[in-house]
This record gives C-alpha cells, structure tokens and sequence, in this order.
C-alpha cells in the first residue's frame, strides 16, 4: 500500500478565533465537506439600508413608525438583537434600523435594544459594547430577564399545544417591534431568524421549557433545516406575532462568518426568502455515512459546551446521521467558558451529571423538564447512537461530567474514535469544519 505524503494527511479546524492542526493516519480515507460558496457583501451597511428601502412584505420601517406615531405621538420602539451566542453583525444591522424609526417620528431616546439572551446569561457593559459598537451611546441597551415573571407580559395559549406564551413587557407594550437575526439550520426551529430572537430570546421561562421539552423534541415535524409541518417553527412564529413583531434585518453568513445575503420586511417575507438562500448555501449531498466524523465549531459557539455540543446533535439528527451506528464523532472546542454560566447551561450539565446512563437523562426529562436540559436530552440521544470525543478543551472535566470521552487534540480523539471502532484495516473520516452551519445530507443510491 502506498501512503499519501505527510502533507496531504494534514488537516485544520475552526477552534476560537484559530485553528488547529492535525495529521491523519495513513489508514483513515477522508473526505471534507463545506458549505457552498456564494459572493459576500462588499459593504454591508449599504446592502442593510438598501433593503430597508424596498422591504418584502411590508411598508417601509419609516412607515410603520409614522403610523405608529399618528396613533400615539409618543411611540415607542424595541429593537431586538441576539445574544453573545450568535454572530450577528448587529454593530452594522441595527444603526440603520435606528434611522428608519427617526425619519418616521420615533427619536432614540424612545427606542429601546433588548440583547435577546433567553435563559443564557446575562451581557456585560463591554460585550454589550463588543456587540453594538456605538449603538450603547445612541440609545438605552437591556438584556432580556427570562427568569423574572414580573417582567413578562402574557400572551395566551400557543397552538398547536398549547404553550403559555409571553414576552418581555418592554416588548409587548412597545408601539414598533424589530428583531435582527442570522438564518441558519436549527435543531427545532428548522431554520432561525428573527422570530425566534424575539419568540425564545425575550419570552419567559415557561416558553422555553415548553417549546424545548419532550412534546416538541419527539415531534417528527421538529427537525433540522425543516419549516413546513413543524410545530415548533408554528408556535414561535406565533409567539412572535402576539409579541408585536412586525419588522425584522435578517442575514445569511457563509462559513467564514461573511453576510452572502440581506433582508428586510414582514418577519414571513424575510424568513421565506433568506431560508432559500441559507438551503442553497448549507446544505450538501454526501455519498454514504461514516465511521468518523470531525466536527469544527469556532467561536462564538465553541465557548462553551452548550453551544458547541450542537456540533454533534446536528451530525446526528440531519435527515440521515452522518455518523455511522456505532461510530463517533469529534468534536474540536476550546470551551473557554466551561458548560457555560446562565441557567440553561448549568442545567444541561446537572442533567448529564446526574444521571447514570444516557437513557437515564431521556427517562429524566419524560418525568420532568426544564428548560436547558434539551440540550442534555439531544446529546444523550446522540450518545445513544455514538461516541462523542471533545478534543483539545479547556474545560476536560466538564466535559467528562458530561458523560463525553476529552482528548488533549484532535490526534488522540482520532486514536479513541479509531478503537472505538474496532481498529477496521480503513476507516472512513469526514471532515465537516463548519459543522452548525455545512448540513451533509446522505443521498439515496441511483437505482438502476
């Protein structure tokens, strides 16, 4: 047999702002598969103001504020932008958006950002800066409070079962509601975008537990990079309705974190349109399941194991594993922030911890869920199916009370997964660097 020259049997990874290098054995046969490619925005801020001037589905934001304002000449506006967890160029979204709602009568000192953290923790002053740029100086920035009912306004039951929908008051009571957001695949909302900023970012805690819970997660309809017939797509979008959202500044980003597409208008309009996009661009055909996946996560998602666990939940539950019954997946993380410091986090990680098996932590959440813990509940099912392998973390320990293998480097987590699966003569690797946004989707044999 002849090997492949060191060179070739080199490989990287997303890991932080970096990357890491590692060697393939001669005995692994790899495949990569990455996003599509598409042009990226050359001036972002331009693109974002020229489709706030011809908006899909609605009348200009200008327009929405001046009727706003003829109702009630004291009007307010909330603008909602996501949180830490995702990497949304809300520094460029959101001035922008703040000028539309002063041509229409709403100055800033009556709009309102509310940083859409769910029951991830809460920003600080500097990251809020990090986030918004000038923003925090033009107009008064808030985190969302998903832990707190006297901040939330009720919305009523949520068809199709029956969620008890809420929002954050400041949400509810504002005259004008906006949301940012970046359209990629979801586990459960399909795809996300600036519904879900507003329908999970700012709702209260029942909302998530509900939406997150066994009911939907066990839903045939709740799957990733799916909208039509899924119930948890139906009930956020309501949500986000009831809310008052009315307007949304969507993006698509490639791989490589750069804006390939902008929208503007109605929340159905902007999501509809983008989601083409964002299908066309993730989603990729592969011939077969593998012994072994790689996955590359990056930051800001690699921070911490919630986030990054993501990785291996996606591989797993894309409409055909990518991994191989029996087989593992690696996942490279620095999870600089442990499991992660809100609540849900240290729920998901008590969830792990706790139980005795991976079956345990389903059975658990059948008893009893709260929100958080469907992170545990994935990732378990994912246990079930294969070995998780967390390489060169910062956190080891977290992640083995996570009940997941930790290599010091993506070398050692290939040795683990390699006899893991019985040491074969091949073994079959794919690489997948940008694993939350590349969807490989396995393709039916020709026939005939």
């Amino acid at each position: 047999m002849q090997r492949a020259p060191k060179e070739d049997r080199i490989r990287r990874v997303p890991y932080g702002h970096e990357e890491l290098e590692f060697m393939l054995q001669p005995w692994f046969d790899v495949d990569v598969v990455e996003s599509g490619t598409m042009a990226s925005v050359a001036d972002l801020a331009s693109a974002a103001r020229a489709a706030l001037r011809r908006p899909s589905g609605s009348p200009s934001l200008a327009q929405l504020a001046r009727e706003a304002v003829a109702v009630r000449p004291g009007a307010t506006a909330v603008i909602a932008v996501t949180d830490l967890t995702r990497d949304c160029p809300d520094d460029v979204l959101v001035p922008p958006l703040l000028d539309e709602l002063n041509a229409g009568g709403i100055a800033d000192d009556r709009v309102m950002v509310i940083v859409a953290v769910g029951l991830h923790r809460a920003t600080t002053d500097a990251e809020k800066r990090e986030k918004l740029g000038g923003v925090v100086h033009r107009v008064r920035v808030v985190d969302s409070n998903g832990r707190d009912p006297s901040q939330w306004a009720d919305l009523g039951p949520i068809p199709p079962y029956g969620v008890p929908g809420s929002t954050q008051r400041i949400v509810k009571d504002a005259d004008v509601v906006v949301a940012t957001g970046i359209v990629e695949p979801h586990q459960y909302a399909g795809y996300s975008g600036g519904r879900k900023t507003v329908a999970i970012g700012c709702c209260g805690e029942p909302v998530i537990t509900a939406t997150h819970g066994m009911r939907f997660l066990e839903d045939p309809g709740v799957r990733l990079a799916k909208i039509e017939g899924n119930p948890f797509h139906e009930t956020i979008t309501e949500i986000a309705r009831r809310a008052g959202l009315r307007f949304c500044l969507n993006v698509v980003t490639d791989d490589a974190g750069r804006v390939v597409a902008v929208a503007a208008g109605a929340p159905d309009d902007v999501l509809r349109e983008l989601v083409a996009v964002a299908a066309r661009l993730y989603t990729r055909p592969i011939a077969k399941q593998y012994d072994i996946v790689i996955a590359g996560v990056g930051k800001p998602k690699d921070a911490n194991l919630y986030q990054a666990s993501r990785a291996a939940t996606y591989l797993r539950f894309a409409p055909t594993p990518v991994v191989r019954e029996g087989g593992a997946i690696i996942i490279a993380a620095q999870l600089d922030e442990g499991a992660g410091d809100g609540a849900g986090e240290r729920r998901f990680l008590a969830a792990l911890e706790r139980a005795e098996s991976p079956a345990a932590v389903i059975d658990a959440a059948r008893q009893h869920f709260e929100g958080g813990e469907q992170r545990a509940v994935m990732l378990a099912l994912t246990l079930e199916h294969c070995l998780v392998i967390v390489a060169a973390s910062e956190a080891p320990e977290v992640v083995r009370l996570a009940k997941l293998r930790a290599a010091v480097d993506v070398e050692e987590a290939l040795d683990i997964a390699y006899e893991h699966i019985g040491r074969p003569t091949r073994a079959s690797v794919l690489l997948v660097p940008h694993a939350l946004h590349t969807l490989p989707v396995v393709q039916p044999p020709v026939v005939g």
